[in-house]
């Protein structure tokens, strides 16, 4: 599988307790409460090149600490396909859209957002937080994740516009404005509403628009 210039590959964190692609990866609280060590991306990319880390599990890295992302149900598939392809047909000049590319924010985390926008000047492995023009997130079982700690992480480390999609009932919830205490300005966005991307010129979204509706179940 081909990765774009920077990637980085989650790890299995359990190697007796190999997961399927359906499920999981094993985790553990045997630590808590007990000072960790933390990792560093310099530490997770050189395990990567040695073979150590397994290529198929997903993770974030938040201030040294894995974090495992949930799995990708058929309802998140769906939006981000959709997604994509009005993405790649927007005609957006002077940037790139990249689809699950690795965010690094520090020496100890990076991100994964469904897709990030950002300067054509720029390769995926040296974009940092206030390069990014837009992260979107599409979330299912992941939607407390992405509205809370995750949230904060991209504030903290000035991305300047985040999309949360929830992928069931398609209400967009826009934060603009990073800063240590959160995002300034959050707003709601219903499915038949359009959203203007605040730094990319020309991107207008609007979920209905594109074809989608929420779940029925």
């Amino acid at each position: 599988m081909t990765s774009p210039p920077g990637f980085c590959y989650p790890f299995r964190m359990n190697e007796h307790a190999a997961p399927s692609l359906s499920r999981a990866p094993a985790t553990t609280q045997a630590a808590e409460g007990l000072p960790r060590r933390p990792w560093s991306v310099a530490e997770i990319e050189a395990m990567v090149a040695a073979g150590i880390i397994d290529e198929d599990e997903r993770f974030e890295l938040i201030g040294g600490q894995v974090v495992p992302m949930s799995p990708k149900g058929a309802r998140h598939e769906t939006v981000k396909i959709a997604l994509n392809e009005f993405l790649q047909r927007a005609g957006l000049a002077d940037v790139f859209v990249a689809p699950e590319t690795t965010l690094r924010l520090d020496e100890k985390s990076f991100l994964e957002p469904d897709f990030c926008v950002f300067p054509r000047a720029l390769s995926p492995g040296e974009m940092r937080g206030p390069d990014v023009l837009l992260a979107i997130e599409i979330a299912d079982t992941s939607l407390a994740y992405d509205l809370g700690r995750k949230i904060e992480v991209y504030a903290a480390h000035g991305v300047a516009e985040v999309w949360v999609i929830d992928a069931r009932s398609l209400r967009l919830r826009l934060h603009r404005g990073p800063g240590a205490d959160g995002y300034g300005e959050i707003r709601e966005i219903a499915p038949v509403e359009s959203v203007a991307a605040g730094l990319v010129p020309g991107l207008t979204l609007s979920l209905a628009a594109i074809g989608l509706s929420p779940a029925k179940d």
